[in-house]
């Protein structure tokens, strides 16, 4: 018959420690704490490979924000060296369009100033021009006279006559008398002025044309007008004076 288990009969001597069983260090002596288990050898490359690795993590993202601030073509070039990637040289096509399209652009039409208006024609030979209360038309000019009147009575150019033929009318509803001398005045190229010779206006008229003519609403006379010139000289316009009392302006008629 098995005897009951006593868990006293196992139990070591007081003051004793069972023996160790295989592969455990014996406990220590009373009194005493377990000595604490020798540190693990680290291996000798990870401290440095660490370090190394976080000064590349730093200089790429220092790298980064850099450029990120400064902005530019700048930022793909560092980016790319500092990853170690080649840089990327392609055209910009944004870049190389826009020359193209000013290159295309019409260019502005050149303005031009609008031509002056033409002036209006001056009044010629054969016109009618108003002038006061009379509307004249010169009818012909001829120059290099010498003498007018006949063999007994007559009278000698200083120079040399030019002969102005001229038709007067009057165009106003009351009788007005026309005086030539006085009335019209002849210049030259180089505007001089000429005044009508009265006395060769007198021979040169045969009913004294020209000379104090009374003359009704709507009738006209035509008398020939002669100027005292140098010889040689050409005339270049007639200029019929309005006159004193009127503010009609004179008319100029050029030859």
């Amino acid at each position: 018959m098995t005897a009951p288990y006593d868990p006293a009969q196992n139990q070591p001597p007081a003051g004793q420690f069972p023996p160790p069983q295989a592969g455990q260090f014996p406990p220590p002596p009373p009194g005493q704490f377990p000595a604490p288990p020798a540190p693990r050898k680290r291996a000798a490359w990870l401290v440095p490979t660490l370090i190394g690795v976080g000064a590349f993590v730093v200089l790429c993202c220092g790298g980064v924000t850099v450029l990120s601030l400064t902005g530019g073509d700048g930022k793909t070039e560092t980016t790319s060296a500092s990853s170690g990637a080649p840089a990327d040289t392609s055209t910009d096509p944004a870049g190389a369009a826009a020359p193209a399209e000013s290159a295309a652009a019409p260019k502005p039409e050149k303005t031009t100033a609008a031509p002056e208006p033409a002036k209006p024609k001056s009044p010629g030979i054969g016109d009618k021009v108003r002038g006061g209360d009379f509307e004249f038309t010169v009818k012909s000019v001829k120059c290099g006279i010498s003498q007018v009147g006949s063999e007994f009575l007559n009278t000698r150019a200083q120079g040399t006559f030019c002969r102005v033929s001229v038709t007067v009318k009057n165009v106003t509803k009351s009788a007005h008398s026309f005086h030539a001398d006085g009335s019209l005045t002849a210049q030259d190229a180089s505007g001089r002025n000429y005044s009508v010779d009265g006395e060769a206006g007198i021979y040169g008229n045969s009913d004294g044309q020209g000379f104090l003519d009374e003359i009704n609403p709507g009738n006209s006379v035509t008398a020939n007008v002669y100027f005292d010139v140098p010889k040689g000289t050409k005339l270049k316009t007639i200029t019929l004076d309005a006159g004193l009392f009127t503010f009609a302006e004179d008319a100029v008629v050029t030859l």
